[in-house]
C-alpha cells in the first residue's frame, strides 16, 4: 500500500523579504559567517587544552590562552552580530526571530566575562577557572545549537515557499 506523502508543514519565515535583501546586501552577513566557524574551531581546540588540564594538571597556560582567545571571539561575533541585526532588523539586538537565542547569548557572554574577571581578578584557582570554562563553553554550545537550528528552520521555510511559488500555489 503506497505511504500517503505530506504536504509540508507551514514554517513562518525567518525574514521578511526585504529583511533578506539587506541580509543578503549586507557585508556584517559575511563577517558572521566566517566568525561563527572561527569561533567553533578556536571552541574545539580550546575544549581539548582546558580538558587536558583537568585531567593531567599539565598546559594551563596554553589552555587559559585558548579560553582567552575563544572570549575575544565571542566579544566580537557579538558586537558584528548587534550590527547585522541593526541592518536587517531595525534594532540592534533582541530582534524578534532571534529573542530567544539573544537572550541566552547574555548568558554565555555572562559566564565567559566572569572566567576574565576572576582570571585578572585572581578570584579563582586554576581548576577553578576551568571549570567556570568548562561551565561558559556548555552554554556556548547551547547557545550555537540554537542558532544552528534556526537558521536550519529558516532555510527550510524558504525552501518550503519556492516549492510552493513553483507550483503556482500562493505561499
Amino acid at each position: 500500500m503506497p505511504t500517503p506523502t505530506r504536504a509540508p508543514a507551514h514554517r513562518t519565515p525567518l525574514y521578511t523579504p526585504e529583511q533578506r535583501r539587506r541580509r543578503d546586501a549586507s557585508a556584517w552577513t559575511l563577517v558572521q559567517g566566517l566568525l561563527a566557524p572561527l569561533q567553533f574551531l578556536v571552541f574545539a581546540a580550546s575544549l581539548v587544552l582546558v580538558m587536558r588540564y583537568l585531567a593531567t594538571g599539565t598546559g594551563y597556560d596554553f589552555a587559559t590562552a585558548s579560553v582567552v582567545l575563544k572570549t575575544l571571539l565571542l566579544y566580537t561575533i557579538m558586537v558584528t552580530g548587534c550590527i547585522w541585526e541593526k541592518v536587517v532588523f531595525d534594532v540592534y539586538l533582541f530582534a524578534e526571530p532571534f529573542f530567544w537565542e539573544d537572550v541566552f547569548s547574555m548568558l554565555v557572554l555572562a559566564l565567559h566575562t566572569a572566567y576574565l574577571l576572576a582570571l585578572f581578578g585572581g578570584w579563582l584557582g586554576p581548576r577553578a577557572l576551568m571549570l567556570l570554562a568548562l561551565a561558559a563553553y556548555a552554554a556556548y554550545v547551547i547557545n550555537a545549537t540554537q542558532f544552528v537550528l534556526k537558521l536550519r528552520a529558516a532555510r527550510l521555510a524558504a525552501r518550503d515557499a519556492d516549492a510552493t511559488e513553483r507550483q503556482g500555489v500562493p505561499a
